[in-house]
């Protein structure tokens, strides 16, 4: 089987952004071209995500698109779908030739070939360390803001999630081998770095002997005079310690702001979700983090529609958020997963009340980060260039501190430096500003 070129999409979060662009490195190594679409592809990669019912549904979708290309194309379905539908995948569609967990990328070019012999090919198997030890060899595009992973997989065992199911146990790499990523990016243009994992905040390795963690990791990246600044996610509550918080106060290169999950500010619904801390302790973190750093910013994440959850458990969550005001949030209504303990519960919320309970939770972010980010007209703000639009070139974008996007227009801006922009206007979305 002869291919010349490869096309991959990923679906879901950053990590699967990050292994994407090691898979590309990978099957450019091999000699494989990168094409910009599907149709006009030889082999055509889907990372996937399984957080959620909707990534799977929309996978098997874009593969019935690509059947109709009518072009003989090979197709391989990596990451976390396809750890946990494993062989079921070749009886949902006959056209899928790859099957690829998440710790096994770098088998796929061994995969290919193997396909002359054999028609179908299944991969998977959790082998992370030999992952890591391999896809940290591989080049990758670079960007003034780059990922790179530290830790993967989780022991938290959330009712809700499958993570550990698709992902495996905890395993933190090397901090020696984080560090030489590290210096690669920004040898390579690189001015952001931001460490990624399932439970970052949970990194714990050994390097000479001596027992490090993240915040180890961060003192040792920040020595790199490359760097100009430092993000993690995404972090547990329960995993975030003194040495961590009180480093946001002392770490000029570590950014303040942190995404900082808490799901629901109902005490039964985390108990439900085996979150292992209830709201009160997820307040006193916010509190040892506002008293470390004052202006420190948090994001999070809630799951609306939870089973079992009542008004009073949902007005609980709205109160939270009252409470500590996030700046950035992501929200979804509750998606059962097959395999997770939530998925055996019942759920007698009717899906008309679970929608107008995520209208009302998003409606409220929505008018707090409006607020957080209106602070911030007819002010100076400094921003980190990262690129410039290349459907407008008049155009640059780059992000403040907090993490917020920042649209500037201006003929004269370089990606990769650090500028005062002055912020003219505002949605809860984003800024804009004039150089």
């Amino acid at each position: 089987m002869n291919l010349s070129t490869f096309f991959v999409k990923s679906y879901g979060c950053q990590m699967n952004i990050y292994d994407s662009e090691k898979i590309t490195s990978i099957l450019e190594n091999k000699g494989l071209k990168l094409n910009k679409y599907a149709e006009d592809a030889d082999l055509i990669v889907f990372n996937t995500c399984n957080i959620r019912d909707k990534a799977a549904h929309k996978l098997y979708s874009d593969i019935g698109r690509v059947n109709k290309y009518k072009k003989e194309q090979t197709i391989a379905v990596v990451g976390c779908v396809a750890q946990a539908e494993n062989s079921e995948m070749f009886n949902k569609n006959k056209s899928i030739d790859i099957i690829l967990g998440p710790q096994s990328y770098h088998l796929l070019p061994q995969m290919i070939d193997d396909l002359k012999k054999y028609p179908k090919q299944l991969n998977t198997e959790f082998i992370v360390n030999e992952k890591f030890d391999y896809l940290s060899e591989q080049k990758r595009k670079q960007g003034v803001s780059s990922y790179i992973t530290i830790q993967e997989g989780c022991d938290k065992f959330c009712s809700f999630c499958v993570v550990p199911y698709t992902r495996g146990p905890e395993y933190s790499r090397p901090l020696e081998s984080i560090s030489k990523e590290a210096n690669v990016l920004t040898n390579n243009g690189a001015k952001e770095i931001v460490l990624l994992g399932q439970n970052v905040n949970a990194y714990d390795s050994i390097n000479n002997g001596v027992r490090v963690n993240i915040s180890d990791l961060i003192e040792e990246i920040s020595k790199n005079e490359n760097v100009k600044r430092i993000r993690y996610t995404t972090s547990h509550p329960v995993n975030m310690s003194d040495d961590l918080i009180n480093l946001h106060a002392t770490n000029d290169k570590l950014m303040p702001f942190i995404h900082l999950p808490v799901q629901s500010g109902s005490e039964s619904i985390l108990k439900k979700m085996n979150r292992k801390y209830d709201p009160n302790f997820y307040r006193r973190t916010i509190d040892r983090l506002k008293k470390a750093k004052p202006d420190i910013e948090i994001s999070s994440d809630f799951i609306v529609g939870y089973p079992g959850e009542t008004d009073q458990d949902f007005n609980d969550t709205l109160k939270l958020i009252d409470d500590i005001e996030f700046t950035q949030s992501y929200s979804f209504i509750y998606s059962s997963r097959p395999g997770t303990k939530s998925s055996t519960e019942v759920d007698d919320t009717p899906i008309s009340v679970k929608k107008e309970r995520l209208v009302v939770l998003q409606e409220k972010l929505k008018k707090i980060q409006y607020s957080f980010n209106n602070q911030f007209c007819n002010k100076t703000v400094k921003v980190l260039i990262e690129n410039q639009s290349l459907s407008n070139p008049e155009y640059f974008f780059g992000r403040t501190p907090f993490m917020q996007s920042v649209y500037i227009k201006s003929n004269d801006l370089v990606p990769g430096h650090e500028k005062d922009i002055d912020i003219t206007s505002c949605n809860h979305k984003s800024l804009y500003g004039i150089c």
